[in-house]
Parts: C-alpha cells; structure tokens; sequence
C-alpha cells in the first residue's frame, strides 16, 4: 500500500511541475511586454488578421504614452463648445479630482475610436458571421459583423457602436461603425461628437507581423471636415500572448469622491 501511495505522489509532482513549466510559457498584455520571441516574418496570410496585436512606434519601437489623437480636428461651433466644456486629465490638464473625463470618472467605456488611443494590445478572433475584437482594455467586447448585412437606420446608441466589415482586398479589411454612444468623447483631449457620427477603420495587414490601422471620423454636426487620426501601427504578438485585465476601478480616483460625484451629477 506504502508502494502505491508513493506512486501516487511521484506522479504529482511530476504534473505539478508540468503545470508550472506550462504557465509559465504566457505572456500577458500589459502594453509592453517583458520578452517576446522573434516571429519568423514573411507575406501577409490571405484575409486573415486573427491574433494578439501590440501597439508599436512608427519605428518599430512599443508604444507606451498615447492616449490621445495628436493632431485636433477641425470643428464646428457645436464642436468647439462642447471642446470648451471638456476638462482633459491630459499633461498641463485637469488633476483627476477636477477632470469631467467620463473614462476617469464614470468608468464609462472608451467607445470608438478612443478604445485604440490607449497603448495596449487587442485580440481578434472569427466566427462564421462575425469579427470579434477583443480589446485589454476595460474587458472590451466588440461584434464586427461580416455576414452582408447593413447598419439599421435608427441604430440603438451604443459604447462601441454598430459595426459592419468586409474585406476590400486579401490584405485590406474596412469597418464603419455607426450609433455611437454621445458620452464618449472622441480622445482624451475632449473632442466630443454627436449621434451622427461615424468611424471608418482601415485594417492592413502589412505583412505576416505587422498591420496598420486607419481612422477616419465624419461627424456633420461636431467636425467641418473628416479629422484622419495618426496611422496607428501595431505587431503581432507570438501565438502563446494572453490579454490582461485593464479594468476602471478606483485605482483611477478615490471611491469615496467618485460616489460624491455621481450624487452631486444626479441631483
């Protein structure tokens, strides 16, 4: 009996090591990663942009301090006002105690397209009628659909809006999203849109790493003309990269002046 038990434990051990050793193989997103193992580059796979993407420079290197668009749009005079209105928690801006910034205060979604002017990494995935883009920030979900169908005309305001893709060619993906919740605004500087506005992202796969997002907005209520936000450029992480979690709580503000604040926005 003596014999079995040890047996039993031999073996233990030897699934508890497996277990570590296979832990210990992910990596997980957290803007920059600490190693990453070489990709053997090659040509783009035909209509696929599946995987873990991290934001990089232009030139190559990880992208770790945008989290706003660098070059302001032109505005309308609604535009401007709401602008003026908008307290930014940026660098010379608002303290967080002082900003209005619903990410920071409310722990309202990014939305689109701000959920891509922060530096972490997102995930894409496929179904047979759908794209879904896992975002690490704040546990983002969205639904791209793929399956033909159009934007309903009266669409439902959502965080991330309603979006439709289609492959433009084997490398090029396009979405264009519409019904997009007013109580986002645009980036962290306070650009703030209307319900009409919409967002068209341009996806192309550069080759088998790397991959380049366009963004164009079109607002005729908040923009005088369509503001194109900086290509954004993003590699592919190795097959074992997992997302992390990047969540709004009070690590953002002290809990006790955030419930101040909802108490004193909702009289």
């Amino acid at each position: 009996m003596s014999q079995v038990i040890q047996k039993i434990f031999f073996f233990s051990i030897i699934l508890l090591q497996l277990s570590v050793l296979t832990v210990s193989h992910a990596q997980f997103g957290t803007g920059t990663p600490a190693e990453i193992s070489p990709l053997e580059n090659g040509p783009p796979p035909i209509r696929d942009l599946s995987g873990v993407w991290t934001r990089l420079r232009p030139e190559g290197e990880f992208y770790s301090n945008s989290t706003w668009t660098p070059n302001p749009p032109e505005v309308t005079s609604w535009g401007q006002e709401k602008f003026s209105e908008s307290r930014n928690s940026n660098a010379g801006g608002y303290s967080l105690s002082d900003t209005n910034d619903p990410v920071l205060t409310r722990c309202y979604p990014p939305g689109v397209p701000r959920v891509y002017f922060h530096p972490y990494p997102f995930e894409i995935v496929y179904t047979d009628r759908q794209m879904i883009i896992l975002y690490e920030y704040d546990h983002t979900i969205r639904r791209v659909f793929t399956d033909g169908r159009e934007h309903p005309e009266d669409p439902i305001p959502l965080w991330l809006g309603h979006s439709i893709g289609q492959w433009d060619n084997d490398t090029t993906f396009t979405i264009t999203t519409v019904g997009i919740d007013e109580r986002t605004w645009i980036d962290r500087s306070g650009y703030q849109h209307s319900d009409q506005l919409t967002v068209t992202e341009i996806f192309r796969r550069i080759d088998n790493m790397n991959l380049e997002v366009e963004i164009i907005m079109e607002d005729p209520i908040a923009l005088s003309e369509p503001w194109v936000a900086e290509t954004l450029y993003y590699r592919l992480a190795p097959a074992h990269w997992e997302l992390s979690e990047i969540s709004c709580s009070g690590d953002y503000l002290d809990f006790s002046q955030f419930e101040n604040f909802l108490e004193t926005d909702n009289q």
